[in-house]
């Protein structure tokens, strides 16, 4: 094998890495995007929920006083 011919397949070999890499790369966005997208949407859940709490525990100790 020439050196040409061994440079040749080195250049194919590294745009198969990089065509991998990429699309490993587009995944993991996509993947953690959503994930973060779900605790972000089950934390506002959470906060409402205390704040309906805490204006609940409010309102009892307006009726003691």
């Amino acid at each position: 094998m020439t050196e040409k011919e061994m440079l040749e397949l080195l250049i194919k070999e590294v745009i198969e890495v990089k065509t991998k890499v990429n699309g490993i790369e587009l995944h993991l966005e996509n993947v953690t995007d959503k994930n973060i997208q779900t605790v972000a949407e089950g934390h506002l859940d959470l906060s409402r929920k205390l704040d309906d709490a805490l204006k609940v525990e409010n309102e009892k100790e307006l009726l003691i006083i």
